[in-house]
């Protein structure tokens, strides 16, 4: 027997429908400079005022964006920098990293090299207000936006395009790029854009708690336990952000997202009965205070893990607490623009850098190792063995760059019998893929990329005779501890986040060695002098991370 489908009572009374905005915000203080008044118009249309905005004023606003934030910092991120170098709790290793990122920043400022060599992700977000009209092509104009941006500056091209389930091939041209846009508001065109590198992105997580987890010690205690996971292979100091709830996993991960670019900084700081979004501002300095108590500091032990914490507090349904956990690192991409009557605008950033700058340059980082690097890797080893973990060298000579795909090519040749190329044996081996190089410049923007994605290959190597002495950024595995006691070999942090410092100060040549299909994973020979890093792990096993329970 068919049942009547039972439809609601239209006459059974409902209250008046109030909405709240699930996020909020406050007014926006953001400082704007107007790049253009090109491309925007109003016109009539059935008697109401329209902002009709061409596809070249998206477009010219997008590739402003990101040329921007690949070479500038907010003044806020600067002088969050120069107050670790003016604080005299922080670490003389704090302190010199920040030094470096300051003088990174003043190099990148040029409009030259930009900060990081890994020069992101292009991420767009648009809110559209209802009387704004285009030609419905947006997302493809703020697109080639950014596409033109990578191209025409000395950017980096970081995406890869799936071929099937296990081939890939570099889209040489940095796209796709993640375009998305709302309808929000009335007569303007709305954005933020950001450049998200591969690292920080790669500290994105997400935990599905249980509402047990709801009670301040408990909360505390897992976020302490969580927070350790994020190490330094981001580049810390970090904008840490944190979400509790969320209707969504994903909302709770795109909210992490946005609050790590101080976007949601103007939510109201307590919730309601309606439901909205709020910033648990006492949370956050608790929090703040917890990591500045871990010992982590910027990469290589102190005070500054962290520059600054935000907590947003989400609604939730009733049987799920999804936990979202992010950072935005030391290159700190983001910006903000809009469209409206007035013309195209773009977020003010800083354009002089050098302000921030200490008068007079201290001795950071303690007493210096000078280490020479055209000697043979037995003589190499045996000089970074009369030195313990934590300290500083300054390398002067060959390195070999190599990174994942590389790995995967050499790794192909071993398991066919075949041995390592002596290159590999006979220098050290730098993790990274640079940007493009500058006219003029004998490299482009060439930090250090994060370590731990080569673990997997170091015993097999170091076996071999390969990866003796290893560069890169952030914490190891414990298998990469236990093969360089077995094998002899050492991993030595470089800092994470000064490409623009070591291109310019640091490398003086860069040619291919192999697998120049590779893009910037290919196979790399630099020359380079008074490359920093310190001893991180040695031949007898230590491991300064694994002392900061990260490793």
């Amino acid at each position: 027997m068919n049942a009547p489908t039972a439809f609601p009572d239209p006459a059974k009374p409902v209250p008046p429908y109030k909405h709240t905005p699930l996020f909020p915000l406050g007014k926006d203080e953001t400082p704007y400079k107007k790049i253009s008044s090109e491309g925007v118009r109003v016109e009539k249309v059935l008697g109401k005022d329209m902002l009709v905005v061409s596809r070249e004023a998206l477009r010219a606003l997008s590739e402003a964006a990101f040329g921007d934030i690949n070479h500038y910092l907010r003044p806020g991120h600067l002088k969050q920098l120069r107050a670790i170098l003016e604080d005299g709790e922080a670490s003389p290793n704090d302190k010199f990293v920040a030094l470096d990122f300051l003088k990174n920043a003043n190099i990148a400022a040029g409009g030259v090299l930009p900060m990081c060599q890994d020069t992101g992700t292009a991420i767009i977000m648009g809110k559209k207000g209802c009387n704004v009209i285009t030609d419905g092509d947006d997302e493809a104009a703020l697109s080639e936006g950014a596409r033109d941006a990578y191209l025409r500056r000395n950017l980096r091209y970081s995406q890869v395009a799936p071929l099937s389930m296990y081939e890939e091939k570099n889209t040489a041209n940095n796209m796709p790029a993640q375009c998305e846009i709302y309808a929000e508001g009335d007569d303007a065109y709305k954005f933020m854009f950001m450049a998200k590198g591969g690292g920080s992105a790669n500290k994105s997580f997400l935990f599905q708690a249980t509402p047990s987890v709801l009670t301040k010690d408990r909360l505390l205690a897992f976020l302490k336990e969580k927070i350790l996971t994020l190490g330094t292979a981001a580049c810390p100091p970090y904008h840490l952000a944190i979400v509790i709830g969320g209707t969504s996993a994903e909302l709770c991960m795109k909210t992490v997202k946005l609050a790590s670019a101080r976007y949601l900084d103007a939510l109201p700081t307590h919730g309601s009965p309606d439901g909205n979004a709020f910033r648990d501002v006492e949370m956050e300095k608790e929090i703040h205070k917890m990591t500045q108590s871990l010992g982590v500091g910027a990469q290589f032990g102190g005070k500054y893990f962290c520059h600054d914490v935000r907590v947003i507090r989400m609604p939730r349904h009733g049987a799920s607490l999804p936990i979202g956990l992010g950072v935005s690192c030391s290159a700190d991409r983001q910006v903000l623009g809009k469209i409206t009557r007035d013309g195209v605008y773009l977020e003010e950033l800083e354009h002089n850098p050098a302000q921030y700058l200490p008068q007079v340059e201290e001795a950071l980082g303690g007493e210096v190792v000078k280490i020479d690097l055209n000697q043979p890797m037995k003589d190499i080893l045996a000089t970074f063995s009369k030195h313990p973990i934590k300290t500083r060298v300054s390398m002067t000579g060959t390195m070999i760059v190599a990174r994942d795909s590389a790995h995967a090519k050499l790794r192909e040749r071993l398991e066919k019998g075949e041995p390592l190329p002596d290159y590999f044996k006979n220098h050290p081996v730098y993790y990274a893929g640079p940007a493009k190089t500058p006219e003029g410049y004998a490299s482009g923007a060439f930090g250090p990329t994060t370590a731990g994605r080569m673990d997997s290959f170091v015993d097999q190597f170091q076996a071999a005779g390969g990866s003796m002495v290893m560069v890169a950024k952030g914490n190891r595995a414990p298998a990469v501890r236990e093969a360089c006691k077995k094998y002899g070999g050492f991993y030595l942090g470089s800092i994470g986040g000064a490409a623009a410092n070591l291109a310019e100060h640091c490398i003086k040549k860069v040619e291919v060695l192999e697998y120049p299909e590779l893009g910037m994973e290919a196979i790399w020979r630099i020359e380079v002098v008074d490359f920093p890093a310190f001893i991180i792990i040695d031949d007898k096993g230590n491991d300064f991370f694994k002392e900061l329970n990260l490793g």
